[in-house]
């Protein structure tokens, strides 16, 4: 019995000692195992208090972003509207002045005729009687041999075209189209222009960019007159042709140029290129600043100053929606932000549709921009280069805009305020040449260099850039992008 009470307590003795080394061993696991947890919990929180320091200073960023963007564009509608006020007390004061000037001349020349009636001989009478009217003296005889040769209804068509960057058929079509706005009765002062002159003026002035006084030399007028006349057809045009010649298209028109841009492209609900040129003007006497051009004048090396005129082209290069006007210190998205398509935009009239635009445009829910990132992917670069098919329509029809209309190429003598009015009527005319397709000769090809400025916020929304990669991920697996690239 006492050796069995004895192993037993030995036993229990080894039993407990056992436990003790087991306790013992896994208090520093224990140990161990807290601080690990320790230390991910306050990983944890270190992580959270970056992401909320990280979140906090993004929306301080942003807001200051629109706080600045407020404020540009407040500036810029506050100068705008002091210049719209400049110009309209310039137009007054012109007003008063060439009332003035009618008025002392139509007076001159009413005593002028009187003496000349009291002073003349019945001899005189008589002998004038036979030889038809006598040329008013105040009339300074000019030769008018070239337009006269010009009119001709024999004159070659080829030679009209070449002058007139339209043949005579088109010719005769605006004249008609115009005739009811621009026609003058005559006077017992002097015979009126006749309306063929009046538009020949305008569209000779248009498309060669000659000075007044050349042109005056050429059609037999008065300096003075031709400046008149030039100014009335483009605001003829502006307001008679443009609402039938320039304006947006329909649900049906809408639907055959997506057709046949995605025919093109294989990019679907696609409904024009958009694309902004500038216009060179004479340094403005007031806000020069805002009309300064940056980037011309350090690629010219000479200082330029310029307007803008934005367009949105069809896939036959005809514009249905432009905007005009704005200095030329303003990049692709600020001029875009002023014009009716984003009103119209804005409105939802663009819902579910693209325009194409350079990279000087930022990516929006209805603006398809090329990816302008470094270290492009095989899809991206698939896709840039669709888009440049599509983005080349507007810069041809842009190219021929300026090769037809040669005025558009250089600095112009034509007052800034009245300079909108001229641009527009360049593009209207511009739509009916090519909808009636009258080719440009290829000696007045001209080449659009307007470098793209990148614009202030390039990604509008995190869903159109969505859009933007499922296009160019659909184009490259249905075997739709090309391979130019590689």
């Amino acid at each position: 019995m006492n050796n069995g009470d004895n192993y037993k307590r030995r036993r229990k003795d080894t039993i407990s000692d056992d436990e003790d080394s087991c306790s013992t061993d896994h208090e520093p696991k224990k140990r161990d195992l807290n601080g690990i947890i320790t230390s991910l919990l306050l990983l944890d929180e270190q992580e959270k208090r970056d992401h909320e320091e990280q979140t906090e200073a993004t929306n301080e960023e942003k807001s200051i972003l629109e706080s600045n963007h407020k404020r540009k564009t407040r500036t810029m509608l506050e100068f705008n509207t002091n210049l719209q006020y400049y110009y309209s007390e310039i137009d007054e004061t012109d007003r008063m002045k060439r009332k003035k000037s009618r008025a002392m001349a139509a007076s001159v020349a009413a005593a002028t005729a009187v003496r000349q009636t009291e002073n003349q001989s019945s001899d005189q009478q008589n002998k004038q009687s036979g030889s038809g009217q006598q040329r008013r003296l105040w009339v300074k005889d000019r030769s008018k041999a070239w337009w006269d040769e010009c009119n001709r209804p024999d004159y070659p068509d080829d030679e009209f075209k070449k002058a007139f960057r339209m043949s005579k058929s088109t010719f005769e079509l605006i004249c008609e189209e115009l005739n009811s706005v621009i026609a003058k009765e005559d006077t017992t002062l002097r015979n009126a222009i006749p309306v063929n002159q009046r538009v020949a003026v305008c569209i000779w002035r248009l498309a060669t960019g000659e000075p007044l006084r050349l042109v005056s030399k050429r059609f037999g007028l008065g300096i003075s007159t031709c400046h008149k006349l030039v100014l009335e057809v483009c605001s003829a045009i502006r307001s008679v042709l443009m609402p039938k010649y320039l304006h947006w298209p329909g649900e049906d028109s809408l639907r055959k140029i997506k057709e046949e841009i995605e025919t093109i492209s294989g990019i679907p609900n696609v409904i024009g290129s958009i694309d902004t040129t500038h216009i060179p003007i004479i340094a403005p006497k007031i806000s020069v600043v805002a009309y300064f051009n940056k980037r011309h004048t350090e690629r010219d090396q000479k200082t330029s100053y310029s307007i803008t005129v934005q367009g949105v082209v069809d896939t036959r290069g005809v514009f249905t929606d432009v905007c005009i006007g704005w200095p030329g210190s303003m990049n692709d998205g600020q001029v875009l932000e002023k014009s009716a398509l984003y009103q119209r935009a804005n409105g939802g009239l663009l819902k579910g549709v693209w325009i194409v635009g350079t990279s000087g445009f930022p990516l929006m829910d209805w603006v398809l921009v090329p990816y302008t990132q470094q270290h492009l992917t095989w899809t991206q670069h698939a896709f840039n280069e669709k888009v440049g098919e599509i983005q080349k329509v507007a810069k041809e029809a842009f190219g021929r805009l300026k090769g037809r209309w040669c005025c558009l190429q250089k600095r112009t003598e034509v007052k800034l305020q009245d300079l909108p009015v001229v641009l527009g009527a360049c593009c209207v005319l511009h739509n009916i040449c090519e909808m009636r397709d009258e080719g440009i000769d290829p000696d007045l090809g001209f080449e659009v260099v307007d470098d793209e400025m990148v614009p202030e916020v390039a990604l509008n929304s995190v869903s159109s850039m969505k859009a933007r990669d499922a296009i160019a991920h659909n184009l490259l697996h249905h075997g739709l992008a090309g391979t130019a690239f590689l």
